[in-house]
């Protein structure tokens, strides 16, 4: 009986998931510095490898004890709050790359572009048309928006696992050619990233970085779509699709904001 739980919150046993993914982390850190000063990019790769094998180990356990009815709905609580806190620190990342893309468009100084003319992007420059291609991914990431909620929507109201799978399946096809998309682009670039460029430097960072997280979310989704199919998500119980479709949504607004000030703003 002296074991027994009378509450409901989750008492975590040791773990060596916290202190494994900070060390590959910083592994990962140092190793990206050897690799920008042209050392060996071994080092990286070793703590990528580190950080998805705990990924993976320390997710995998959340899902087995969610499985088990350890996510009370006061841990459940705990773990939107959690996330919501993960995502305004995302937010906050992004915040620096539109700070540096206005910051170098209001008041652009420096070897290539001049004080005296002033002119942001730099003479001879050839930004992309944002009504070619920009809008037509601008298009598909609404229209997973739309998706990824009425696979929401469809678990929650009624536990329809039919129209919840139809839902992710899109949204992850439209996350797929969202990527293939952007990849196209980058290849017609007038100049690759490390060239000399703040315009280009600060477009790849910036949109570079919101394709990482497209990818990331589109195999957060998939992996959601996966434990649908294996009926480990319910009305009740979906914490993990719940997070993955904020994230998504996440990736969707700041996109407007790419397409908004990068692509329109930056163009005129």
């Amino acid at each position: 009986m002296a074991q027994t739980r009378n509450h409901d919150y989750q008492i975590l046993p040791p773990s060596i998931w916290p202190l494994l993914s900070a060390v590959g982390g910083f592994i990962m850190l140092f190793g990206a510095v050897m690799w920008m000063q042209k050392v060996t990019p071994l080092i990286f790769l070793l703590g990528l490898v580190i950080v998805l094998y705990c990924m993976y180990g320390w997710w995998s356990e959340v899902v087995r004890e969610g499985e088990e009815g350890d996510h009370t709905p006061v841990v459940r609580i705990g773990l939107r709050y959690g996330f919501i806190l993960f995502i305004m620190s995302e937010v906050m990342f992004f915040v620096v790359w539109f700070w540096n893309f206005f910051k170098n468009a209001m008041y652009p100084l420096g070897p290539e572009y001049p004080l005296k003319d002033g002119v942001f992007p730099p003479v001879g420059t050839e930004v992309f048309d944002p009504f070619h291609l920009p809008l037509i991914n601008t298009v598909i990431l609404l229209l997973s928006g739309v998706t990824v909620t009425w696979a929401h929507h469809a678990l929650v109201h009624g536990n329809n696992r039919r129209e919840v799978i139809q839902g992710l399946t899109l949204t992850v096809i439209l996350g797929f050619v969202f990527t293939l998309l952007q990849a196209y682009e980058y290849s017609h670039a007038q100049q690759a990233i490390g060239t000399g460029s703040i315009y280009w430097d600060t477009f790849f960072m910036a949109t570079g970085f919101h394709g990482a997280h497209v990818i990331i979310g589109t195999i957060f989704l998939l992996i959601c779509l996966i434990r649908v199919k294996r009926g480990q998500m319910t009305s009740e119980q979906h914490i993990g699709f719940e997070a993955a479709a904020w994230y998504w949504h996440f990736v969707d607004v700041v996109w407007l904001f790419l397409f908004a000030s990068i692509y329109i703003w930056g163009s005129a």
